[in-house]
């Protein structure tokens, strides 16, 4: 009589999905280095066609991490995100404190996660003054030779976490008479963010519009973001407008659909 597992797949899946869960088994806690599919076979005496699977799998369910025929690890968990229209209220408000040190108190960090900046693993800026992409020419509706301030943010809350990537426009001409607002270290930590960042050129924000799409994340965006098989990739544009109507910021931010939830709040008028 055969004492051969029937259902290695769905039994491995499973021991392995409470494993991870758990996260405290040498080998299968957030990082750590999983098995090549070929090791991952003969480890549990299984054909290379089913450790594929479980591997598949478990990749689907987002415990794994690792494009195919390169290495694969348990994936570090993505924190959950929450962007509530509400902060944009709160923000224009703080950008117009005169303490730097109580406007900087809150940022893009703490409203949506939570979690300090100070606390985050990697947390880089990039600043350059460049041609803008021709959808964002047209929205900040800027001549042909306009040049835009081109900011990108990278943070990461972990090693080996997924990233969080946004990249913000400004019409050169409206900041270029502030040269702080090109520094990258001054940047990284402004206190009171974007809005207070106009505010030192004598722009005050009006209205922010989002703009949200969604699209199938390409092979990039799946590593760079750890987004599982089957997710898709939330695109947010930002348009903010001064009190007159004007765009004076474009600001690009992709959002995985795993983990994050979007709060769209819409204060209605009294009738009377």
């Amino acid at each position: 009589m055969s004492t051969r597992d029937p259902r290695p797949t769905q039994r491995l899946v499973a021991e392995l999905t409470e494993a991870i869960s758990r996260g405290d088994q040498p080998g299968l806690r957030p990082g750590d280095q999983f098995p090549t599919t070929s090791a991952f076979a003969a480890q549990h005496g299984i054909s290379p066609q089913t450790a594929s699977k479980v591997i598949q799998l478990l990749k689907g369910a987002g415990l794994l991490s690792g494009a195919a025929g390169g290495k694969t690890w348990v994936r570090v968990p993505p924190v959950t995100a929450k962007r509530d229209t509400q902060r944009y209220l709160d923000e224009k408000a703080r950008a117009a404190l005169v303490d730097a040190a109580e406007r900087g108190a809150l940022g893009v960090s703490e409203y949506d996660t939570g979690i300090a900046i100070d606390a985050l693993h990697h947390d880089g800026v990039e600043v350059d003054v460049v041609d803008p992409p021709g959808d964002v020419a047209t929205v900040l509706r800027l001549a042909p030779g306009d040049k835009v301030r081109q900011v990108i943010y990278e943070r990461r809350h972990q090693e080996l976490a997924g990233l969080s990537r946004s990249i913000s426009y400004v019409p050169y001409e409206l900041i270029k008479g502030n040269p702080d607002l090109l520094n990258p270290k001054l940047l990284a930590r402004w206190p009171g963010g974007m809005m207070n960042q106009l505010r030192t050129v004598d722009i005050e924000a009006g209205e922010i519009v989002d703009h949200v799409t969604a699209a199938a994340p390409t092979a990039e965006e799946t590593r760079d973001y750890d987004i599982p098989p089957g997710v898709p990739l939330l695109h947010v544009r930002k348009v903010t407008f001064d009190t007159t109507g004007r765009p004076v910021e474009v600001a690009d931010i992709p959002l995985p659909a795993d983990r994050v939830e979007l709060v769209f709040r819409t204060p209605l008028p009294r009738w009377s």
